[in-house]
């Protein structure tokens, strides 16, 4: 297994015009290893993605737009045909006690990140084991309920730490992706890939919105016919030899082959050809950024 050697720091910027630093463990080889685009960091260590609260908050709401239109009731929804809640501005999966599915529950890692934080939230919210909604209908009915709209107060008011705790997620998810992924020249291509989309500005943002969006795509259950939608299927999805802004570019078409190719193979009943449209924007909005 090749060593890994310096921090490399990409730099990007949001809306505001306020730099960010993304420090990458680099590798002895692969596009990653080059330094096209990216300013060399003399320090190595401690976390990898660095976010001032004024980034995060950009690229929080961006996500935030991206998964409920930035509304404020858009916080918690139970989408039809699902069968759990999505909360937040990543729209995390809360699931009902006892009750699972095939997809990751992320909303119970949020909130033991905010806890780890020392975030204040609702004592109930604290506790609770379990989404307390055993139905959309049962949801539907208490959508206005003080409960739940002292819950997207909460969520309105924590788009950061948000943010921060779906940015960590992307900083664990190369390692994952590589564990899951077979063959040499499969795991290369995958390194190299994800390297060359976070040398851009526009890449960087790309990466940490899908990750969110669809996962790491290690899980085996989150496959439909064999073929998964995650941002490992994206990157082995991609084409050519791009670097840089054209590598954001092709992750953006690579993330539409790959939505268009779920929705094939989902069940009928699932009726996914509905959210078709939406996605396609969202990947749409990974050529521009933030």
């Amino acid at each position: 297994m090749k060593n890994f050697h310096i921090m490399k720091a990409i730099q990007f910027f949001s809306v505001m015009s306020i730099p960010l630093m993304l420090l990458c463990s680099c590798v002895s080889d692969g596009i990653g290893a080059s330094g096209q685009g990216a300013a060399s960091s003399a320090t190595g260590g401690g976390r990898g993605i660095q976010l001032s609260g004024a980034e995060a908050n950009a690229i929080g709401r961006k996500i935030w737009q991206n998964e409920c239109a930035g509304t404020v009731s858009g916080l918690t929804s139970w989408n039809s045909g699902e069968d759990f809640p999505s909360l937040g501005i990543g729209h995390f999966i809360w699931y009902v006690a006892g009750r699972r599915g095939p997809f990751e529950e992320s909303f119970p890692q949020l909130i033991s990140y905010m806890k780890k934080r020392g975030v204040n939230m609702p004592g109930w919210l604290a506790g609770q084991r379990g989404s307390p909604w055993r139905s959309r209908a049962e949801f539907q009915a208490q959508v206005n309920s003080p409960q739940m709209k002292q819950l997207r107060t909460f969520l309105s008011q924590t788009v950061v730490v948000q943010t921060d705790f779906i940015v960590l997620r992307l900083e664990r998810a190369l390692p994952k992706m590589m564990a899951a992924t077979s063959g040499a020249d499969q795991k290369k291509k995958l390194r190299a890939y994800f390297y060359a989309v976070a040398e851009s500005p526009t890449g960087v943002y790309a990466l940490i919105d899908y990750v969110n969006f669809k996962g790491e795509g290690v899980k085996s259950g989150e496959k439909y016919k064999g073929q998964g939608w995650g941002l490992r299927d994206v990157l082995l999805e991609m084409r050519g030899q791009p670097r840089g802004q054209a590598a954001a570019s092709e992750f953006s078409e690579a993330a539409k082959r790959v939505l268009q190719r779920r929705v094939r193979n989902a069940p009928s009943g699932r009726g996914e050809s509905r959210w078709l449209p939406g996605w396609m924007n969202r990947c749409e909005t990974y050529k521009r950024g933030v």
